[in-house]
């Protein structure tokens, strides 16, 4: 797996990793290889998370 992509357990703000999905679209030019959606979902998937712990960290 590259070193480019996010692993599971990550700290960063849901800013931070739409941040980085932006990029990623940015520099695909809106079409994504097949390395580039399995970076995407990984992606999708920590930002979901960070988005459910704000939520809860805010109740």
């Amino acid at each position: 797996m590259s070193p480019d992509l996010t692993t599971p357990g990550s700290v960063r703000s849901a800013a931070e990793i739409n941040e980085q999905i932006r990029a990623l679209w940015l520099r695909a030019g809106g079409s994504l290889s097949p390395r580039e959606r399995a970076e995407y979902e990984l992606l999708v998937i920590e930002w979901a998370a960070a988005i459910r712990g704000t939520v809860i960290e805010a109740a």
